[in-house]
């Protein structure tokens, strides 16, 4: 698993790069917003940020947009995929800790999967579609997952220094070093769309924060009916 985890990433990690060596060396990075070709408008003025898009259609002119279409679309799927299967085990998840509807957290007895839990999150995700555009829903979904990456690996350090002793089967390699770096740098991107995209930013941090009172909430529900179960058992 380590293995394969370090040769996904890495070669994830490549790829991305190698998109934005493309991307430098076929469009400029700067150009003019009046531009009428793909190349006089450069990268800065790529219509509506669709770099990659640019790219394709001034090297397959004529059938690089649809090219490209195709490829979003394939990768489309796969992701959706993963999303919908991740999603639904964490309100799964939620219900079994008593921090959700307890429906939630019932498996099927015929394919063994959280069918209410998915259905929940595919009315979730109709609510979203209607709410705005892809790319609004890509600057939420983006601002929100920074900043839960950055609890995630300041979590890192709290444990280490809280429990120095427990045991580690994963190690964080260059600690503290490089999650120290990938805080700073995550810290900096979540900045940097809050001052620039503020209006489709705030709103996926008021929704985060949103999750506070409500977490406490459910959380003094599930004690109080811990106690109660337990007066019950003791009677």
């Amino acid at each position: 698993l380590p293995l394969s985890l370090v040769l996904g990433t890495g070669t994830v990690l490549l790829l991305y790069i190698l998109c934005n060596f493309i991307y430098l060396a076929v469009l400029p990075l700067h150009g003019d917003p009046q531009g009428t070709t793909i190349v006089a408008r450069g990268i800065q003025y790529a219509s509506q940020d669709r770099v990659a898009t640019a790219v394709m259609e001034q090297a397959f002119s004529g059938y690089g947009s649809r090219i490209m279409a195709l490829a979003i679309l394939i990768s489309t799927f796969g992701c959706a995929n993963g999303m919908l299967l991740a999603g639904a085990r964490v309100y799964y998840a939620m219900s079994q800790d008593g921090l959700f509807f307890k429906s939630v957290g019932k498996l099927s007895h015929k394919t063994n999967t959280p069918t209410v839990s998915l259905w929940v999150q595919c009315l979730w995700t109709c609510l979203l579609c209607l709410s705005g555009s892809y790319g609004q829903l890509l600057d939420y979904v983006i601002f929100a997952a920074l900043v839960f990456y950055i609890l995630t690996i300041a979590g890192i350090f709290i444990l280490r220094r809280k429990q120095p002793e427990a045991p580690r089967p994963y190690k964080a390699i260059g600690y503290p070093v490089l999650p120290a770096i990938y805080i700073v740098m995550a810290t900096w991107v979540s900045y940097v769309l809050l001052r620039y995209k503020p209006q489709y930013t705030w709103p996926g941090l008021i929704l985060v924060l949103l999750g506070v009172p409500v977490y406490m909430v459910w959380k003094s529900r599930s004690e109080k009916s811990e106690s109660l179960d337990g007066v019950g058992v003791t009677d």
